[in-house]
């Protein structure tokens, strides 16, 4: 069965766009099969869908070329954030049949919406820089699947927005679920802490050593990554120890799982509890103050993310681009190829981070501070 919902246009031919050239690009919504799509019940307003699907109008797709959309994107970000504001209803946005055929291409695009890119501190991800602001998406093995999860949970320093580019996509399997979250946090976990350890070596340099340079000392290494940790602005809820072997470091954050979205102020679920929990060699996951959270929580949420996502299957070309306040994402294995599936990440901050859910300090993060 397809969920039907109503076309309308947003862009050029919908919207008033000041001076934009009249071959600027009209997208068009359009539906996807209920198993790719879902119709959002309360709290959110009569029919909302995740994802809202987009594509240009049959007036454009003979002709379009990627300037003319870029315009658009400009422009309607131009008309009091239009973009960001479907985001923030939607969770989830999908263009299909855009002219973007490269890393630079899609670089162009996301950064047409006007975010902040986002720094990543904290992380150890190996995510070579493809175009500016751009990066493969994940790349382990094929048959491992990724359950869903926002984007970097585990820091206090979190992407805003996520965009993937489905550069090479499988004929079979290898789908993005999408699972949005607003107002769900009932039977959810509040609050929980979350340990990393760094080894020392690469793992850590790339975690918080930008600033280390051939030469310095145990000193001066270890003062500049602290000094990186301390830019998350967390004061006593982040915390860090120096390990037996003079390089390796144990840093832990008291981190708030329900968060409430900028605008809306609803709960939203802001974590990796799932994903992690279904990892074989997952490590004991903790509330606020230090006891283990009950599996039977942990089955629970992960059930409940089941319950609610829909799957993306992936056409060449495709961009997703997520609210990650309050939209999840994850990836499903595929067949034949490692290389038959090539997706593209790019990250983004956004003007607010999401507020606190309730008075304690702790629940309120924040934006990573200058460096």
């Amino acid at each position: 069965m397809i969920m039907m919902t109503s076309v309308h246009s947003i862009g050029a031919g919908a919207l008033p766009l000041g001076d934009q050239a009249s071959s600027a690009v009209v997208f068009e919504s359009f539906d996807l099969p209920s198993s790719n799509q879902r119709q959002l019940g309360v709290p959110h307003p009569a029919g909302i869908v995740i994802p809202l699907a987009l594509r240009p109008s049959q007036r454009d797709i003979d002709d379009i070329n990627l300037d003319d959309v870029i315009a658009t994107i400009k422009g309607l970000q131009s008309q009091d954030k239009l973009l960001t504001k479907k985001l923030a209803l939607h969770g989830t946005l999908l263009f299909r049949g855009l002219p973007i055929r490269n890393a630079d291409d899609f670089s162009r695009f996301a950064h047409a919406f006007g975010f902040k890119p986002h720094e990543i501190i904290g992380a150890v991800v190996d995510r070579p820089v493809l175009a500016p602001n751009v990066g493969p998406a994940n790349t382990a093995s094929k048959e491992l699947p990724i359950h869903s999860h926002n984007e970097s949970p585990q820091v206090p320093h979190a992407p805003e927005y996520i965009f993937l580019y489905g550069h090479k996509t499988p004929s079979k399997g290898g789908e993005t679920p999408h699972v949005l979250f607003p107002g769900a946090v009932r039977e959810t976990p509040g609050g929980g802490a979350r340990e990393a350890q760094y080894s020392g070596g690469s793992a850590l340099k790339e975690a918080f050593g930008k600033k280390i340079v051939e030469g310095d000392d145990l000193a001066t290494r270890r003062s500049k990554i602290e000094a990186q940790i301390a830019r998350y602005g967390r004061g006593a809820h982040t915390s860090w120890e120096w390990l037996d072997n003079d390089e390796g470091i144990m840093v832990t954050h008291r981190l708030p799982v329900i968060r409430t979205q900028p605008g809306t102020k609803l709960p939203t679920v802001f974590t990796g509890l799932a994903s992690q929990y279904t990892r074989k060699n997952a490590v004991q996951q903790l509330y606020g103050d230090g006891t283990p959270i009950p599996d039977e929580y942990l089955k629970r949420l992960v059930a409940i993310t089941e319950e609610i996502r829909v799957l993306h299957c992936w056409e060449d070309g495709d961009v997703l681009v997520y609210d990650n306040i309050i939209a999840q994402h994850g990836r499903q294995p595929w067949e034949r190829e490692q290389t038959d599936r090539v997706i593209m990440a790019s990250l983004f901050d956004g003007d607010e981070v999401p507020g606190a859910y309730g008075d304690a300090d702790w629940a309120q993060v924040v934006q990573a501070l200058d460096d």
